[in-house]
C-alpha cells in the first residue's frame, strides 16, 4: 500500500498547543538528508485520513512538503497519542530513498479453517500476530499470509517455517512459536443427584 501526504514547513517559534487547536498536527521528517530533520505540519483532517489506512514501520507515504519543496516515499515511523483522549499528536516520518534494505513491522493474516478446529473441536492460537522483517520499501508486503488449514490439534508453526517473500528476511534467525492448535477445552460439569431416598416423615403422635 502507498499513499500521499500533503504539508507544510512549521513555522518557526509557532508553539504545538496553539497549532492543534488551529487544527494542525506537529510532525517531523527525518532521513532526508544525514541526520538533519525538518519540522512540519499536517492537517488533522488529513492525519485522520492517513491513520485509517496506514500502520506504523510498513505502508509507504509519498511525502509532499508544498514550500521547501520536497516529494519523496517515507514510512510512517511513530505516532504519538495522547493518552486520555487517543488523539493523534505528532507524527514521525523517515524518508527511505538512499537506504538500502529497511527494518518493518509486517502483519500476519491467518488464512484458512485449520483441520484441527474444523473437524476435532480445537482452538487456534495465534501467538505471534506480526513480525519485524528486512526489505527493500518496494518490497514492503501488506501482510504475509500464513495457511492453517493442515494444522490438526497439537500441530504448530514456528517461525523458520514460514516462507516469506523474495527479497524479504527475517532480522534474526528465530524458531519462536507463531501458531498452533490447542486441544478442545473440557468443562466439566456436575449434574446434582437426589441425595438417596427421601426420609419418611415421622408420624404424628
Amino acid at each position: 500500500m502507498e499513499m500521499t501526504v500533503e504539508c507544510k514547513q512549521r513555522p518557526e517559534g509557532s508553539k504545538t498547543k496553539a497549532l492543534r487547536r488551529s487544527g494542525e498536527i506537529p510532525a517531523n521528517l527525518y532521513g532526508h538528508k544525514g541526520t538533519e530533520s525538518i519540522s512540519l505540519v499536517i492537517n488533522a483532517k488529513t492525519v485522520e485520513r492517513l491513520l485509517k489506512k496506514a500502520s506504523v514501520n510498513n505502508t509507504l507515504i509519498d511525502l509532499k512538503i508544498g514550500d521547501i519543496p520536497w516529494e519523496g516515499q517515507t514510512l510512517l515511523r511513530e505516532v504519538q497519542a495522547h493518552p486520555a483522549t487517543g488523539r493523534p499528536y505528532h507524527l514521525s516520518f523517515f524518508a527511505v530513498a538512499g537506504h538500502g534494505k529497511m527494518t518493518v513491522e509486517v502483519p500476519f493474516n491467518f488464512v484458512g479453517e485449520a483441520i484441527g478446529v474444523k473437524q476435532e473441536g480445537g482452538i487456534l492460537d495465534t501467538v505471534i500476530t506480526q513480525m519485524q522483517l528486512n526489505c527493500l520499501p518496494e518490497n514492503i508486503p501488506d501482510s504475509i499470509d500464513i495457511d492453517v488449514s493442515n494444522l490438526s490439534v497439537g500441530d504448530s508453526l514456528h517461525v523458520n517455517q514460514i516462507v516469506f517473500p523474495e527479497g524479504v528476511t527475517l532480522t534474526a534467525e528465530s524458531e519462536e512459536l507463531v501458531v498452533s492448535v490447542l486441544p478442545p477445552q473440557v468443562t466439566a460439569t456436575t449434574e446434582e443427584e437426589g441425595g438417596g431416598e427421601a426420609q419418611a416423615e415421622p408420624a404424628a403422635t
